[in-house]
């Protein structure tokens, strides 16, 4: 038997040749997964020194070499203050979505009692962020991939199962709430066609339907959501799209019917250009 230190030094090295831009946390995070322990608890084994029984370790370092997600691995995913199951079949969230999830919560809790859409879900990631921080929000959300559908339900009912959770197009959905609604929040699909993610967690593994956003542009899908977005808010009601860097001045554009007012840009924790955000006129 060897110690979690040996375990870590060499799943560290291998990782790291792999091309795995985080190795160190990565090899933390699948060893703590496979013994079970939290990663302080690691932490612990690993200063005193004891041998460690490894078991499914290096099954979990050989996928993680091959750039399998290490969300997949583990089947969690950190997101503001919620733990998120993910698996094969589902968008893994983003850090970059939280400050998405922030405007959002943000309005949400400047109103009673608001009632907040979550377009294109995914996982619940947003809504259940807006769920669980926003006291008295009704909170309803909508996927149109049944598998991804099938994981942001497991979510709801871990979390929040008071969230109306609903299997659909964002396009089509909540007629029953048209001129209601306080906020409408999404991360949509926005990457344009040809435009394939350079990492390989990404364009191997994350669901196409996630990925790309239609049209010329990527955002045949996010200007649906803008569409809808109208029809569902009332005046004043807020709306927040997630889009990518490039797409900053596109996404301005798609506010740019009467409909709206107030459009503003917000950047992420990284300083990039990440969603747009308009109120209902």
């Amino acid at each position: 038997m060897v110690t979690a230190r040996q375990l870590l030094l060499e799943a560290e090295r291998r990782l790291a040749a792999a091309g795995v831009p985080t190795p160190g946390p990565d090899a933390e995070m699948l060893l703590a997964h496979a013994l079970g322990v939290t990663r302080s608890r690691l932490g612990v084994l690993t200063a005193l020194g004891d041998p460690v029984e490894a078991g499914s370790f290096a099954d979990l370092l050989d996928q993680r070499a091959e750039r399998v997600p290490l969300q997949h691995l583990t089947g969690r995913a950190g997101f503001r203050a919620l733990d998120l199951r993910v698996g094969p079949g589902v968008f893994v969230p983003r850090p970059e979505t939280e400050t998405v999830a922030q405007l959002a919560v943000e309005e949400a809790a400047r109103r009673t009692g608001p009632v907040v859409v979550d377009l294109c879900t995914g996982s619940g990631a947003i809504a259940l962020a807006v769920a669980t921080e926003v006291p008295g929000a009704r909170v309803h959300a909508v996927e149109l991939d049944p598998m991804a559908h099938a994981w942001a339900r497991r979510n709801v009912d871990d979390l929040a199962p008071a969230v109306d959770l609903r299997l659909g197009d964002a396009a089509t959905a909540f007629a029953d709430l048209d001129g209601t609604v306080d906020v409408v929040v999404s991360n949509p699909p926005y990457v344009p066609p040809g435009a394939v993610p350079v990492d390989p967690e990404v364009a191997r593994h994350d669901p196409q339907v996630a990925l790309y956003g239609l049209g010329d542009d990527g955002l045949q899908v996010p200007r649906r959501v803008v569409a809808t977005a109208a029809r569902l808010l009332r005046p004043g009601g807020y709306v927040v799209v997630e889009h990518a860097e490039v797409q900053e001045r596109a996404a301005r554009a798609m506010f740019g019917a009467a409909t709206w007012t107030d459009v503003d840009g917000h950047r992420d924790l990284t300083g990039r250009p990440r969603a747009t955000t308009a109120r209902r006129r």
